[in-house]
């Protein structure tokens, strides 16, 4: 088949040295029930014969377009393909990964009936299982609860909602916000900027994505991926949110390791907590960074500041929320969790 002038979807498919596994990637672009799309392959300098493969592929399916340039990373890779992408949507993918074969249809007809929707993620499998700690299976678990554009805007503090390779945006929305490099998550940067300007981004509550883990990913060994730096892009944006943006002082939920980092990555943007809520018995009246340690009963003398839940553990922030709902506080107007 070949690709029409604007085709439907431009695919955005950076590769760098992902020789085994980018075969089976391209294969699993090629058998979408969609058919009307460009994959742009954007070969980061590779030196492993992954810019071979796609020249192969290229060769055999003109919807597959090869762009090679020498290594600049991800972000500029990123970049580069936006520009020359001609579709209407933009899907991300990654070369270690596969599609389902309907992963572009689904995806772009939820784009069709929501028109509000400025991009839309979906659901992910992640394999191989037994690469998976425990760590990394809670994240799975919980990001299938994540199945409305309103669950993915309150749960944007707590970790990143939408896997960036499940990504499928509007083209001009993705030129406007573009990617940039901060020196953390490029991905988690670009959803809170989105979100932060009053965008909607929803998902298709499917798994359409089997998203590869292995100990070389770039998520685990780039320092822009690690947890400091993952704490600070969300601190830099929960800072600006209209909830603490007028406010320099918050109450924190909870003091755990999460806690505590986000303590120290939102006193970088001059938020410090009045008051600190615990459960642990051993803290109670103690005085931490002049911020008293209250039991959740000490809220109702705290009324009207804002409270950042910052718990680890999916049932954890459950019972919060419905410990503060009987309450009649309002999750975005009155409080905000940020694990």
């Amino acid at each position: 088949m070949s690709p029409s002038t604007t085709p439907r979807v431009s695919i955005l498919l950076p590769v760098f040295n992902a020789s085994p596994f980018l075969g089976s990637c391209l294969r699993s672009i090629q058998r979408q029930t969609e058919g009307d799309f460009e994959c742009l392959v954007v070969d980061d300098g590779s030196t492993d014969g992954s810019l071979e493969i796609a020249r192969a592929m290229e060769q055999n399916d003109p919807r597959f377009r090869v762009l090679a340039r020498p290594h600049r990373g991800l972000v500029s890779t990123l970049a580069e393909g936006t520009d020359h992408a001609r579709g209407d949507l933009i899907a991300r993918m990654d070369a270690d990964d596969l599609m389902h074969r309907q992963r572009l249809a689904l995806q772009a007809a939820a784009l069709d009936r929501s028109p509000e929707l400025l991009g839309v993620g979906c659901h992910v499998r992640c394999f191989p299982r037994e690469n998976l700690g425990p760590g990394m299976r809670e994240y799975e678990r919980w990001l299938l609860a994540i199945y409305s554009s309103r669950h993915v805007r309150r749960e944007a503090f707590v970790e990143c909602p939408l896997p960036h390779p499940s990504l499928m945006m509007r083209r001009e929305t993705l030129k406007a916000f573009g990617y940039r490099d901060r020196g953390w998550p490029e991905d988690y940067d670009l959803i809170l900027r989105i979100l932060g300007a009053g965008g909607s981004l929803g998902i298709v509550p499917k798994r359409l994505l089997l998203w590869r883990h292995r100990p070389e990913r770039m998520s685990r060994v780039d320092p822009a991926y690690s947890i400091e730096r993952f704490t600070a892009c969300k601190a830099e944006f929960l800072a600006r949110n209209p909830l603490l943006s007028s406010s320099d002082h918050y109450v924190l939920w909870g003091y755990g390791g999460t806690g505590r980092a986000l303590r120290r990555a939102l006193l970088a943007h001059g938020k410090r907590p009045s008051a600190i809520v615990e459960l642990h018995p051993g803290r109670m009246g103690q005085i931490i960074h002049g911020a008293p340690v209250i039991p959740p009963e000490g809220l109702e003398h705290h009324l009207g500041v804002p409270l950042v839940v910052s718990v680890a553990g999916q049932q954890a922030r459950q019972q919060i929320r419905e410990h503060l709902s009987e309450r009649n506080q309002v999750e975005g107007r009155d409080y905000v969790c940020a694990a």
